[in-house]
């Protein structure tokens, strides 16, 4: 089934965990989509999984953004769909909170957002959707949490103006808000014991029990962006109830 059949998608962060599973989604429904990484395992990865067709770059979220613009202009000629999904994990506490990852956080997680949203605005048509990954630490209290919740907390109001900045040319933009889910980037960014205790407690935390799928979180993300045509400002929690019960 073709249903997103020439549809142009560009996913920041798109290769592994919810950035991928989206990918593979639309791909699978007829989409162009051009994903980007950082790490070499990663981006091989993504190209074993996605295979010819995807667009798989190298590319920063930072520095590496009027270069993504110009290969989604020559390589798609235009955008229907930009998922803001690159972004970083770093707990600390606010005693050991260094300047160094304040400024890391802020810059991947808020400051390339908003200009990649800048950049691409002139490949953005009307009728076409802008979807942010936020988080529910943007509104609950996390020990550790302080800045990178912070940073998602930005990108939600980030959501909201946006979308009244960009109603007028037709352009949607919403985000959405993954509650746990087991994309593996704990253990990757955490030591071993400490991502094991700290997922323990997700799941027996969660009102379901259990960890969200990157596919769960693909679905909204999909659903935002195709299908929601009467939707835009908004933030849709896919995390297992957490949030709310």
């Amino acid at each position: 089934m073709d249903k997103y059949d020439g549809k142009r998608v560009v996913i920041t962060g798109g290769t592994s965990g919810i950035g991928l599973a989206t990918a593979k989604a639309l791909i699978a429904g007829g989409a162009r989509v051009l994903v980007t990484g950082r790490t070499p395992a990663s981006l091989e990865n993504a190209r074993a999984t996605l295979g010819s067709g995807a667009l798989v770059e190298a590319s920063d979220a930072i520095s590496g953004i009027d270069a993504l613009a110009g290969r989604a202009a020559t390589a798609l000629g235009g955008v229907d769909l930009l998922v803001l999904n690159a972004g970083v994990t770093l707990a600390s506490a606010v005693e050991e909170t260094s300047v160094a990852l304040y400024d890391e956080l802020f810059d991947v997680n808020t400051k390339a957002p908003y200009f990649t949203v800048q950049k691409f605005l002139p490949l953005l048509p009307a009728g076409s959707s802008v979807v942010m990954t936020t988080s529910v630490s943007n509104t609950k209290g996390i020990a550790s949490t302080s800045v990178y919740s912070a940073t998602k907390a930005a990108l939600r109001s980030m959501t909201r103006t946006f979308a009244r900045e960009l109603i007028g040319r037709g352009i949607r933009v919403n985000a959405v808000s993954p509650g746990p889910i087991d994309t593996g980037i704990l253990e990757r960014t955490m030591p071993a014991d400490a991502a094991r205790e700290f997922l323990a407690q997700m799941n027996a935390d969660n009102p379901m029990q259990r960890l969200g799928e990157p596919e769960e979180v693909a679905k909204a993300i999909i659903f935002l962006a195709f299908d929601a045509t009467y939707t835009t400002g908004t933030e849709l929690l896919v995390d297992g109830g957490a949030s709310d019960l």
